[in-house]
């Protein structure tokens, strides 16, 4: 599998745990508490990324850079947004050159 495989993978796993809401799931029980209280946790997961980034290593950056592209994911799917979303203002951003 990909990483680009992987990422539409969860992608989907965490918009089918939004859809179902069981009360185990970490995803649901995080959406049920609202948009800003993810968009918090995207925020604290970028701070935390960003220290780790400048003081330890390369597992911790990686720990750290999981946990933010998952909240951002779940921030994604409860705004209805999509990574092709992203990637497609990405891709508007910076046009093929030659």
């Amino acid at each position: 599998m990909s990483d680009l495989d992987f990422l539409a993978k969860l992608e989907a796993v965490i918009r089918q745990r939004l859809a179902d809401a069981q009360p185990e799931s970490y995803t649901a029980r995080l959406a049920a508490q609202g948009v800003l209280k993810v968009a918090q946790k995207v925020g604290e997961e970028g701070v935390e990324l960003a220290l780790a980034a400048a003081a330890q290593d390369r597992a911790r950056v990686t720990a750290e850079a999981a946990d933010l592209v998952y909240h951002v994911l779940l921030l994604l799917a409860m705004r209805e947004l999509t990574l092709g979303d992203v990637v497609a203002e990405l891709e508007r951003r910076h046009p093929p050159v030659g």
